[in-house]
This record gives structure tokens, C-alpha cells and sequence, in this order.
């Protein structure tokens, strides 16, 4: 078989790879979604004092579980999420607009929230109506629970 054929024949596949990656990202969204809405996340680890760069953001979706809000990678095939964050151990820092570099990673016409669990300070990105449904969703936390740390 001639060189050109080879090299057509690794081209179609790798197209067709392609097209089941995306086949695949399209499902994985439409499983994640089925019980509810999820809404357009990103998420970042802010750096500890003294170091000069921290991680960069990862663009997701989210999905609240009950006392839970569940980070999906946008690109990832698994059926997990990468992240989960217990509303009882969560702590709102305020918003901000993003800066000009953010901008550029993040979805369009996204704020940034701060927020603080027991062991790290992180942020995460939504839009203005995201951002009213979880500060409603950490208000809503069952009587009787802890307080959460502030």
C-alpha cells in the first residue's frame, strides 16, 4: 500500500476518534443534567501566601445534590465529579468581577465568587443568577445543622 493511503487511513481514524470524544462529551452532559439543571462552573485554587502562581481555571458544570455541589470538568469523560463541595463546611468571601486575564478562561459574563472550606481558599466562577442560587442554596442549610464557619 502506498505511503498517501497510510497516512489517510491514520487521518480517518483519528477523525473518527474525534467524533466519538465529542459523541461522548454529549452524552456524559446530557447523564449529568438528568436529574436536574446544571449550570455553566469554573473553578480555581487560590495560592497560599508567598507563591507567586496558583493553579488556572478549570471550566465545568455544576450540579447541587442536596447538602452537596458537584464540579464536573467540561472536557472530562468521567462520570464523576472532580470536585464536591459540602455546603456545611463552605464559607461565602464575596464576588468580583473578573480581571482582564480571567476573562479570557472564564465563560462570558462571569463573576467570581470567593470561598473557603476547613483546608483550602478557592474560587469559583458563574454567572449573576448562578451566584443568587448559591448564596440561597448555602442559606438554606437544614435547621439544626452546624453553623458554618465564617
Amino acid at each position: 500500500m502506498p505511503l498517501w493511503e497510510w497516512v489517510v487511513d491514520v487521518l480517518g481514524g483519528l477523525l473518527l476518534l474525534l467524533v466519538l470524544y465529542a459523541v461522548a462529551l454529549v452524552l456524559r452532559r446530557r447523564w449529568i443534567s438528568r436529574d436536574g439543571g446544571t449550570f455553566e462552573l469554573s473553578h480555581r485554587v487560590v495560592p497560599e501566601h508567598g507563591t507567586l502562581s496558583g493553579r488556572g481555571w478549570v471550566l465545568g458544570v455544576g450540579r447541587y445534590s442536596g447538602d452537596l455541589l458537584e464540579f464536573f470538568r467540561i472536557f472530562s469523560l468521567s462520570p464523576r465529579p472532580r470536585r464536591v463541595l459540602d455546603r456545611g463546611r463552605l464559607s461565602y468571601d464575596g464576588t468580583r468581577a473578573p480581571s482582564a486575564a480571567e476573562s479570557h478562561s472564564l465563560y462570558a459574563g462571569h463573576v467570581v465568587v470567593g470561598c473557603r472550606s476547613a483546608t483550602e481558599t478557592f474560587e469559583l466562577a458563574m454567572s449573576q443568577d448562578a451566584v443568587t442560587g448559591f448564596l440561597s442554596w448555602l442559606e438554606a442549610a437544614p435547621p439544626g445543622s452546624p453553623p458554618r464557619p465564617r
